[in-house]
């Protein structure tokens, strides 16, 4: 039986509002985007990777580096900082035609390609009763709200934070959905979501420097591990 054809996504703007050009920026020894890229290509079940950039930079590597990678310029009115990332994928969907599009970021360096076959197998296996997925990190701590409110927690019962039922917290490592549903909800997230649990250390996100710098030690330390 044919696997349905998936095309990752990858989309990625030029200049970054926390962390300075961080989707090119040296990470390791190469360009941060490099490493998730290696990753999609290097994913069987993904039959083409794309690339949704405005950064002449990363067109100019790209068709050196990777000339099997499709690259997507972005329009003018999808570049701005506030744009959502939905409206992004529904213009790149609208590019490519596959039957399910797996988008990530260039920011998860240490996302694994075994990890990404397996969500999509179990995405493929659960749909259509499940129209998205998207990954998650559980946490086991105590949350407050603003109005010192606890959120997942009874402080007159005190249990130990091991013991509380975890909070998934959305990653944004990995979602997997139809260009239907996207359309449908101008939403990556469908109505009926398949949670995908990840370890907390591979879907380690980039969002601030210190993320940056935790990240590269992470690498190092997996690629020790990797290599015995």
């Amino acid at each position: 039986m044919r696997f349905p054809k998936v095309v990752g996504l990858l989309p990625m703007r030029h200049h970054s509002e926390r962390v300075a050009g961080k989707n090119y920026r040296t990470f390791a020894s190469h360009p941060l985007y490099h490493y998730v890229l290696r990753t999609l290509l290097a994913c069987p079940l993904i039959a083409e990777v794309v690339i949704d950039t405005d950064s002449p930079r990363i067109t100019e590597d790209v068709l050196k580096q990777f000339p099997k990678v499709r690259l997507i310029e972005r329009p003018e009115h999808l570049r701005g900082g506030k744009v959502s990332m939905n409206q992004v994928l529904l213009y790149d969907v609208s590019q490519v035609e596959a039957d399910y599009y797996l988008q990530t970021h260039s920011t998860n360096p240490l996302l694994r390609a075994e990890t990404i076959s397996r969500a999509l197998r179990l995405f493929v296996q659960n749909y259509p009763q499940n129209d998205s997925l998207f990954s998650v990190t559980p946490l086991q701590v105590r949350l407050w709200d603003s109005r010192a409110r606890p959120i997942n927690h009874n402080p007159e019962n005190l249990v130990r934070t091991q013991d509380l039922p975890p909070v998934l917290v959305e990653n944004s490592c990995l979602y997997i959905f139809s260009q239907n549903t996207l359309e449908k909800l101008n939403n990556r997230i469908g109505e009926r979501p398949l949670l995908f649990e990840m370890d907390r250390i591979e879907a380690w996100d980039i969002d601030e420097e210190l993320d940056f710098e935790v990240a590269e030690i992470l690498y190092h330390r997996s690629q020790m591990e990797d290599h015995g």
